[in-house]
């Protein structure tokens, strides 16, 4: 009976430990809410430009919600990646994007007023020249998403439409 009791005791006292432990663990990695904040370009997506089907999308939250992975198919025959995370330490989204013509492209940024805007520039591989290269996603009422690409040869003092790309659910 003693051995029962010494048992049972040695239970509860695991048990209260577990349970304190349980009180004092830190919230899991990546659940604040800036890892939430390009939640709503994750999805499977058909993208148009101009009303025409320019290919398709699909966003997949990875890594227990602490980054997006993009899996790009247009319909001329490119594909690309792109991999987006929230930099909690310098308190910016960070996008790194590699395509089939050999186009990386890295991008960062923040939301503003409900959008994200990433920014980053490019250099020419022939003549050296930057481009500097601005995205916004705006969630639309109806659930869709814009995606507008604009390029700066000046530095940002002027801007030209390189993608405007609509995202309705497939």
């Amino acid at each position: 009976m003693k051995r029962f009791f010494g048992l049972v005791g040695f239970v509860v006292a695991a048990i209260s430990a577990a349970h304190a432990a349980d009180k004092a663990a830190p919230p899991p990695a990546c659940s604040s809410a800036e890892y939430r904040q390009f939640d709503f370009w994750a999805g499977d997506w058909n993208v148009t430009q101009n009303g025409k089907q320019a290919g398709t999308n699909r966003i997949d939250k990875i890594l227990g919600g602490c980054a997006l992975l993009e899996n790009w198919a247009g319909t001329g025959g490119s594909f690309g990646h792109s991999l987006n995370y929230y930099d909690a330490s310098r308190k910016v989204w960070h996008q790194t994007w590699v395509d089939n013509q050999g186009g990386p492209l890295e991008l960062e940024g923040k939301l503003e007023h409900g959008n994200m805007v990433l920014a980053g520039n490019t250099l020419d591989p022939a003549t050296g020249a930057a481009t500097l290269n601005r995205i916004t996603w705006t969630p639309q009422a109806d659930a869709k998403v814009r995606q507008h690409w604009e390029t700066s040869a000046d530095g940002g003092k002027t801007w030209q439409t390189a993608f405007d790309g609509l995202y309705a659910r497939k």
